[in-house]
């Protein structure tokens, strides 16, 4: 696999970018009415999110390591992941916007799409390699009805 760093680190990383990338640009800050209550719904509903994705993984007795999608004992493709097949992903970049957003600078959103293509790239396509191997036709089938985000 080629997953280069784990997930909660990447996020932990490009959360670091938005606070820095706020703190040495002199443009692209932005206000309005509502900025924190919707800082606060992004916040929610990604907590909300991580914690029915981590509740479905442990009632179905498989791993929530991302680091080891071999060691997966069952594929879910129930509840949240009917419609996410990467719901902690979300979460994480939920999250990462709701950070730009309580900042307030515009240019933090190309760091939250940097976090996706970074994600794509080391992180899902490689879990995506594992999990077709494992499960066969049942993940192929669940890909083409599941988006990869949202």
């Amino acid at each position: 696999m080629e997953l280069k760093l784990p997930p909660a680190l990447v996020f932990l990383v490009f959360g670091f970018l938005m606070y820095g990338l706020d703190l040495v640009l002199p443009f692209g800050h932005f206000d309005f009415f509502g900025r924190l209550l919707l800082f606060k719904a992004l916040l929610v509903s990604a907590f909300v999110i991580v914690f029915i994705s981590l509740f479905q993984f442990y009632r179905a007795k498989t791993t929530v390591d991302p680091t080891r999608p071999d060691k997966a004992a069952k594929l879910v493709v129930d509840g949240i992941f009917k419609y996410s097949r990467n719901p902690m992903y979300l979460a994480m970049l939920l999250t990462l916007l709701a950070l730009g957003v309580y900042l307030g600078n515009a240019f933090n959103t190309l760091v939250a799409a940097a976090f996706v293509a970074y994600m794509n790239r080391f992180q899902i396509i490689p879990e995506e390699l594992v999990l077709k191997e494992k499960f066969g036709r049942a993940y192929k089938e669940y890909c083409t009805l599941t988006r990869r985000w949202f």
